[in-house]
């Protein structure tokens, strides 16, 4: 349905510009046209945002029904969302959400990767990936604050190392969400070398200010990581090419000269989707393999599992040398195993060797309460982000001021930091929004701060809050968001779907409910939201109600685990708030008493 595509530009409007009957209905035109900016989304034409194959719509078709719906809306109506398929306005009330979305939706038996494939090809399925279907995603920016504490965090964890400079950060993708590892490694001070195949991908980044500088040569790359770690510079460098030779390479150097030239290592392809085009195989060059991709999509297979194998044999033996390794959450160790590469721990083939990130470091982040927390301002001006990022930044300083705990105190101090020196960074790509993890406190906090400026006028025209799914509660998903919880119920939904629920009878003014995200389809569920601060008291009690179940859920869910930062968070939520009651968990502090009740008779 190309014929359909708008001769528009495609970007985030001023609010003002959309006719409406709902403002709350103009503010969400305004998320889902900067889903499809082509400064924003990774292929634009076929309406995918981000992640390879992560959606808004299905056509161009859809695009236009929705619009229309959503500029006839009255604040008496509420759009269904089936998979890209606007079902259309059904009568509901003012506190109901605008918009209820829902993507990927399937019986559980049939959720395969070949079910997917035939649910896609009929129309009747999309893959949402996370704030694609949403339609909150806000550019490379929304998973770069994540980076950066992820990166700065493991510097710590790995290294013993709170300054990165002079160390090297190998890694692969300069995508939609993957783009943001490069400018994560020059805000935190590292040299961070990032290959990407794709030659727009890496100079569309590069256009952008993402991206330091470029590179096509091994050996160039090689010169250029020496050159900056002798002189402890900070610096992000795209290498264009295959990231398998890059870490062949990496491991020839290191033979011949005994010189391990990387410290931290990760990967960011898409390998949630690694034989669709996700992921690249190094015996073929990027033209080849598009054309294999159609024309031997078996041989395509067989050369991805091989280029896999070659890049964790490599893997392996820096790390064995001292590099640290961590998978992103991207499948990359599962599609790995899965083609037979030696990824397990030694002695129990159901664990990988190397961590999770979330298992190593955002898992305890998470159940503190804090994650990727964001918002949007609808009058497109670059002066309305300036002033919510000033308040934000008073309201956290001000939360400080009062008392936190170490571990809290600790967070705080790295995202003060963020929010105080965001502009400089230059992070904006498309809609004017900014990320900054906060806890339940800090949220509710911000929400209600600029709500207030919104009143005030302070803040010109009303401003969108979100999250992205990747958060405390938002995903269930056993590879990434929920891989630290050990109770068993690591492969159960309910919290995500809970989530989901919750928000919209709390008032959000648009929720989604995704399969897929991250690691793939079939292996995660996930939900997100969208809520319009337009300077009312509804807001303003709509932000309280709703930002506090959105981060309980999932820290008390944590807590049930046996996660000790979530027991410590959720029983100072309930201290401040005396009508939560959350379940707690007996702690087992003699550990044989289970080997005891476990034991034969």
């Amino acid at each position: 349905m190309y014929r359909f595509c708008p001769n528009i530009q495609m970007r985030a409007y001023p609010i003002s510009e959309y006719p409406c009957k709902s403002m709350k209905a103009a503010a969400i035109m305004h998320m889902i046209m900067n889903n499809l900016d082509p400064a924003v989304a990774q292929f634009p034409q076929e309406l995918v945002t981000y992640g390879g194959n992560g959606q808004v719509f299905s056509n161009w078709a859809q695009f236009w029904l929705v619009m229309y719906y959503l500029a006839e809306m009255t604040e008496d109506q509420t759009l269904v969302m089936y998979s890209g398929h606007p079902l259309g306005l059904f009568p509901s009330h003012p506190r109901a959400p605008r918009v209820v979305i829902t993507n990927g939706m399937v019986i559980p038996n049939y959720s395969t990767r070949n079910d997917y494939d035939k649910m896609f090809a009929l129309g009747v399925t999309i893959y949402g990936q996370m704030t694609a279907g949403s339609y909150c995603y806000i550019g490379p920016q929304g998973i770069v604050h994540g980076t950066v504490l992820t990166v700065l965090n493991a510097g710590r964890r790995y290294l013993g190392l709170d300054d990165l400079s002079g160390k090297v950060f190998v890694t692969s993708g300069l995508g939609g969400m993957s783009g943001a590892q490069a400018k994560a490694a020059a805000i935190v001070g590292c040299i961070g070398v990032i290959a990407e195949v794709d030659k727009n991908a890496l100079l569309k980044r590069h256009k952008q200010g993402w991206l330091m500088e470029v590179t096509n040569s091994l050996d160039e790359c090689i010169q250029r990581i020496r050159k900056a770690r002798n002189n402890k510079e900070t610096l992000s460098l795209g290498y264009h090419g295959n990231v398998v030779d890059l870490w062949e390479r990496l491991v020839e150097e290191y033979e011949r000269t005994g010189e391990l030239l990387v410290d931290l290592g990760s990967d960011q392809t898409s390998c949630h989707n690694p034989f669709s085009g996700g992921y690249y195989p190094v015996q073929l060059s990027f033209q080849d393999a598009n054309t294999m991709l159609f024309t031997d999509p078996q041989t395509f297979r067989q050369h991805v599992q091989e280029s896999l194998r070659r890049q964790i044999a490599a893997i392996n033996k820096l790390s064995d040398n001292g590099m640290f390794f961590w998978d992103y959450g991207n499948a990359f160790l599962l599609e790995a195993k899965r083609a037979g590469a030696d990824v397990d721990k030694k002695g129990d083939d159901s664990v990988f060797k190397y961590p999770s990130y979330v298992q190593h470091i955002m898992g305890d982040i998470f159940s503190l309460g804090f994650g990727p927390f964001r918002w949007v301002c609808t009058s497109a001006e670059p002066s309305d982000l300036a002033a919510t990022d000033d308040i934000a930044a008073t309201v956290l300083e001000d939360i400080i001021s009062r008392g936190v705990s170490d571990p809290v105190q600790k967070q705080y101090g790295d995202n003060i930091r963020w929010i105080r020196e965001a502009g400089k960074h230059q992070l904006v790509v498309g809609s004017q929004a900014r990320i900054l993890y906060s806890d339940q406190r800090g949220r509710v906090a911000i929400a209600v701060a600029i709500n207030k400026a919104v009143a005030t006028g302070q803040v010109k025209a009303p401003v969108v809050i979100s999250r992205d799914h990747h958060d405390v509660s938002g995903t269930d998903s056993p590879y990434r968001e929920t891989s630290n919880i050990y109770d068993g119920s690591a492969f159960c939904a309910d919290m995500a779907v809970q989530n989901f629920v919750g928000d919209a009878f709390r008032g959000a003014t648009w929720v989604a409910l995704h399969n897929g995200g991250g690691v793939g389809w079939g292996e995660v569920i996930n939900g997100g939201f969208g809520l319009v601060l337009d300077g009312s008291p509804e807001a303003e009690h709509n932000a309280k109600m709703m930002l506090s179940w959105d981060v309980s859920n999932g820290v008390a869910r944590r807590c049930w685990s046996g996660n000790k930062n979530a027991y410590d968070t959720i029983i100072q939520t309930m201290e401040e708030d005396r009508r939560l009651r959350v379940t707690l968990p007996y702690i087992v502090k003699d550990i044989s008493v289970i080997d005891q009740a476990l034991a034969e008779p």
